[in-house]
């Protein structure tokens, strides 16, 4: 899987807290039905208790999609793991070929020395 995928599309529209509608708990308690009426026009509310954003209440269809977003974040992390891991279980497969120790000590022997001229520029 490509490491540079798209992000999932609901993280990008979240609204920061600070800028969402308050009610703060007494009003959730009193006015049940307005509190549901302005999550669904907003799509959340953060409820606060003495000024303090306690939590935030959603509707389902944002719920929803948080949890297929952060699967989806899960799935992908997970692919990318197994990729990196195969990468990795690659190069050590060559480290522990029987002649991998005589190519290393052959490496530093030549002390940075090359054995032919590099090829760069026009003449290249």
């Amino acid at each position: 899987m490509p490491t540079h995928a798209l992000e999932p599309a609901m993280l990008n529209a979240l609204i920061a807290l600070d800028d969402l509608p308050r009610q703060n708990a007494s009003q959730v308690k009193n006015k049940w039905g307005e509190v549901v009426r302005l999550v669904r026009q907003s799509g959340s509310v953060a409820v606060t208790n003495h000024s303090a954003v306690e939590m935030v209440l959603v509707d389902a269809s944002t719920y929803r999609q948080l949890t297929e977003d952060v699967q989806a974040l899960k799935d992908r992390e997970r692919a990318v793991l197994q990729e990196l891991e195969q990468r990795f279980d690659a190069r050590l497969a060559v480290l522990q070929q029987p002649d991998a120790a005589r190519k290393v000590t052959a490496l530093f022997d030549t002390r940075g020395k090359l054995g032919r001229r590099p090829k760069a520029g026009a003449s290249f």
